[in-house]
């Protein structure tokens, strides 16, 4: 499998160590940056680099994912979240690295560097790539919701808009009544 990586200042020493790892378990690792050390590098450009990359290989038909990381993992989910196509989750967990993978097919996982040891994010994108997708029909169509919306900005029908027709003023939320 073809592993798109990308980090910033705060993963550089870990990212060398996750590459040699990968690949020494058979996968095509492709990084994405940064390629020194710069405690004032931004990690946005990397980590939408990765994603793009995640989300071309894929639309070719490569098997393919992503690994993003920072000091948190926050921002570089928000950034991999911005490409369209990509579903980046944020890890912290065996757990999450496994939902993330049958519940919402993302296909990029974020990591906290700085948040866990080499050893636990290893396995954390460990389990991530060996775990596939379940395909259940409600996780697919959610996922379906999110690509319809981030393609057109379509929602489902908002059910409180038909309960809304049906209550009076009487019926409506008192915050002083709990």
């Amino acid at each position: 499998m073809r592993i798109h990586i990308a980090t910033d200042h705060a993963g550089m020493e870990f990212s060398t160590r996750l590459q040699h790892h990968l690949a020494g378990a058979g996968h095509e690792v492709v990084d994405h940056g940064p390629l020194e050390y710069d405690p004032l590098d931004d990690y946005p450009s990397f980590c939408i680099r990765a994603a793009q990359a995640v989300v071309r290989d894929q639309a070719d038909g490569v098997d393919a994912l992503g690994v993003v990381f920072g000091g948190s993992g926050n921002g570089e989910q928000i950034a991999a979240n911005k490409v369209r196509g990509i579903r980046a989750a944020l890890v912290w967990n065996l757990a999450t690295a496994e939902l993330a993978r049958e519940h919402n097919d993302a296909n990029v996982i974020a990591i906290g560097a700085r948040q866990h040891t080499f050893d636990e994010a290893v396995s954390f994108i460990d389990r991530f790539i060996a775990t596939p997708f379940t395909g259940e029909e409600r996780h697919a169509r959610r996922i379906s919701q999110l690509a319809a919306y981030e393609t057109d900005g379509s929602l489902e029908p908002d059910p409180r808009a038909a309960a809304a027709d049906v209550l009076d003023a009487s019926e409506t939320f008192d915050p002083e009544a709990g």
